[in-house]
């Protein structure tokens, strides 16, 4: 079940990772992919995939292919055993975190689409029906005049 608010992801977040870490261990798995939808301008949405693992030369090209922000160079301080389990950790919870955060937004888009497209019918048949209402109301009206003048040309006659 995707989650309903921005609150529920990161829970479930930690059990995708958390099942993803039991079928690593057991070597069941050997490429992970993201599938989600990305929002778009307007309400639209598209289709989205990311390849999660393996964390491959391809994966690093990839990577190190991003201009680094700022002058100084990023420096490990602890050891790169350690930082790396780290940052490979943070990657994937960044990643799948990203992936249910436009899922729920583009789920949210098109929700809120609908929505208005419901109200713009609704105005357009309250439109419709108060013009009814109105005409009918009106041949009312008119029947009942004729009425009251034909019943006053009847004992006008007499």
């Amino acid at each position: 079940m995707l989650p309903h608010s921005i609150q529920a992801i990161t829970p479930l977040v930690g059990k995708i990772l958390e099942e993803l870490e039991l079928f690593l261990e057991k070597k069941h798995l050997t490429q992970v992919y993201l599938f989600y939808h990305r929002p778009q301008a307007g309400a639209s949405y598209a289709p989205e995939f990311h390849r999660l693992l393996p964390l491959d030369e391809t994966w690093r090209q990839t990577l190190t292919a991003i201009p680094w922000p700022t002058r100084l160079a990023p420096e490990v301080i602890n050891s790169t055993a350690q930082a790396m389990p780290a940052f490979v950790r943070e990657y994937l919870f960044m990643s799948v975190f990203r992936a249910c955060a436009h899922s729920l937004a583009s789920e949210n888009a098109s929700r809120l689409a609908a929505m208005q497209r419901a109200e713009k019918n609704i105005e357009e048949l309250l439109g419709d029906m108060n013009h009814t209402f109105h005409r009918l109301r009106q041949s009312s009206i008119d029947e009942e005049l004729f009425d009251v003048v034909a019943g006053f040309e009847a004992l006008e006659k007499k």
